[in-house]
């Protein structure tokens, strides 16, 4: 598969997060108790994926347009304010500064802000509109409003630059099914994903959901 041209490697993005913003990105997993549900993002940095990944099995399926947990604790909003700040002010300075508004978009999706997440992802896109970690996210970020159309286009997009890409794949496959009522069209986003990611690390989970989808598809 080609690389992307122009646009920095997922370690490089990862490199730019000082320790402060990572640790108020894990602070965020914390607060938020087990994680945001069985959604991934894709371009989350590593201090916050893992900590994700790590508490994600025991979430419950999160609902279409419903808040993941609970409303944003006040500690929450202080975190997210705190990580915001210096990267409001690089992006105010240049409103183009790229990777400041991927992680911009980052701290609003993992404070449940998912309008403000969108916003930026949107202005990251439109200088690199070829991302599909960011473009899925976006995806995502539409899910928690209650857009599963919008939500299915942009992971659709997603793919048209990156037809592996896992973790699109992933998320089309249950907004497919759970916002769409389309058991079928998921079970081909799971299918595909694990066709190309054989080694996917949640494997054994989405051949889990095949199941319940067929099943589900089955009934009718």
């Amino acid at each position: 598969m080609n690389e992307i041209k122009d646009k920095p490697s997922q370690s490089t993005t990862d490199s730019m997060w000082t320790g402060t913003q990572a640790y108020v990105l894990a602070v965020f997993c914390l607060l938020l108790g087990v994680g945001l549900g069985y959604l991934f993002r894709g371009s989350a940095p590593n201090t916050a994926q893992a900590a994700a990944a790590a508490t994600s099995q025991q979430g419950t399926a999160p609902q279409q347009g419903s808040d993941p947990r609970q409303q944003p604790s006040a500690e929450m909003q202080a975190a997210v304010a705190q990580a915001a700040a210096p990267l409001l002010e690089a992006v105010n300075k240049n409103p183009k500064d790229y990777d400041s508004l991927i992680q911009l978009g980052n701290v609003f999706y993992d404070g449940q802000q998912f309008p403000n997440a969108i916003q930026y992802y949107e202005r990251a896109l439109a200088i690199h509109p070829e991302n599909p970690d960011v473009r899925t996210d976006m995806g995502t970020a539409y899910w928690y409003t209650g857009d599963a159309d919008k939500a299915v286009a942009a992971m659709e997009t997603s793919l048209k630059y990156r037809p592996g890409h896992a973790q699109t794949l992933f998320n089309l496959g249950w907004v497919r099914w759970q916002g769409k009522q389309d058991p079928k069209g998921a079970i081909e986003a799971w299918q595909q994903l694990l066709k190309v990611n054989p080694d996917y690390p949640q494997k054994q989970q989405v051949e889990q959901y095949i199941a319940k989808a067929k099943d589900h598809a089955a009934r009718g």
